[in-house]
């Protein structure tokens, strides 16, 4: 089970409910209770508007202690790393170092052979939509908890990610489907290495985080450890079991390995639509989008995705971008509209396997919270 972004699959509380904030803020705090009441041990969100920003938070860091979460606490982003990788990926076209229809063959030349896959047909391209057909069932799985102790301190590079992923046959050939892949997105962070000379994370630091100020985020590399202050990420593999504690991990490669907090990735996501970190044109290129398959299909209407960010239709109408990911422990949603103007995150400290019913319910209200925060109101 990889869990740095659960789509394919996309519960009843033991922690105290926070009270509703009076107010303007109530809606959004309401909508964090509702995420808390479905088993999410403890939540945390944030909504930016054209008058402001506001947060709220709902259930504990910690069960053991009960200690209440903080809104500038630090988590793992999973995904959403997907869109920092690509932006750099981007930037780099904007600045004509390379090309997003380059075959990967022409940056990693030799390194992808056989079993059925060409390298002078994948594109940069390819490999940042999920098209590329690149096989992504290669990691240790983390399906319990006995697993995740025996597991949580494996590490590996991203080159060696890639090279147990092209030991099996492609999903399909390039183009020709769409099928999420971590493993993908590690040939991403080789690429990027391979035109600029530095690691994939030196990049994202230099091009995006420095220069937003984003100082609450930061490369974990093998430190399985989350800075502190922040919640205890928790997962319940099957319904009936109880909490096990999962914040300590080794898992920070190019698919999803930075951790953040809500401020930092809310001032990401604006600058990235707000035009700060993209050119029009590389802007452009990002949100052209291509159908998903049928995984995508509950609770994300009109899902589609572009180049390392999904689309969804919003519940009143239009378009909404939603940068996202999952680490075992936690899971983290963005959306912002296209202008930039009206943005959310929200971070749960909790994924739940109990079943489709309980997956469902916690990503539902996700949406519901984000879709609130975002939608003008009548």
């Amino acid at each position: 089970m990889r869990t740095k972004f659960l789509i394919a699959v996309l519960i009843l509380a033991l922690v105290p409910m926070a009270p509703a904030a009076a107010g303007r803020g109530s809606t959004l705090q309401h909508d964090a209770d509702a995420i808390r009441a479905v088993g999410v041990t403890g939540v945390q969100a944030r909504t930016t508007i054209p008058a402001g920003s506001r947060t709220a938070v709902s259930g504990v860091s910690d069960l053991a202690t009960g200690r209440p979460v903080r809104a500038e606490g630090y988590f793992r982003i999973g995904s959403t790393n997907k869109t920092l990788v690509a932006t750099v990926v981007l930037q780099l076209v904007g600045e004509r170092r390379m090309r997003l229809d380059d075959s990967v063959e022409k940056w990693l030349p030799g390194f992808v052979r056989g079993n059925g896959y060409d390298s002078d047909r994948i594109t940069i391209r390819h490999l940042l939509q999920h098209t590329a057909g690149i096989y992504d069932g290669n990691f240790p799985a983390i399906d319990n908890a006995e697993q995740y102790y025996q597991r949580r301190y494996l590490t590996r590079s991203e080159e060696e990610v890639v090279k147990a992923g092209l030991r099996h046959p492609p999903d399909f050939q390039p183009g020709e489907g769409w099928a999420y892949s971590n493993t993908g997105y590690n040939m991403v962070g080789l690429v990027i290495e391979a035109v600029t000379g530095r690691a994939w994370y030196a990049e994202v630091e230099r091009r995006i985080i420095r220069p937003l100020r984003m100082h609450h985020t930061y490369w974990p590399g093998r430190d399985p450890r989350i800075r502190a202050p922040h919640a205890k990420g928790y997962t319940r593999f099957a319904a009936g079991e109880p909490y096990t504690d999962t914040t300590e991990l080794i898992d920070a490669d190019a698919s999803g390995g930075f951790i953040s907090t809500l401020a930092d990735l809310d001032a990401f996501q604006r600058a990235l639509f707000g035009g700060r970190l993209l050119r029009p044109k590389q802007l452009a290129e990002m949100t052209r989008t291509v159908e998903v398959n049928g995984e995508v299909i509950e609770p994300w209407k009109g899902a589609r995705y572009g180049l390392g960010l999904f689309s969804r239709d919003l519940s009143c109408g239009g378009t909404i971008w939603i940068p996202g990911g999952d680490q075992i422990g936690y899971r983290t949603r963005l959306g912002i509209t296209r202008d930039g103007r009206r943005s959310a995150v929200v971070a749960m400290a909790s994924q739940l396997y109990d079943s489709m019913e309980v997956i469902f319910a916690q990503e539902g209200a996700s949406v519901k919270l984000i879709d609130n925060a975002i939608c003008p109101r009548r």
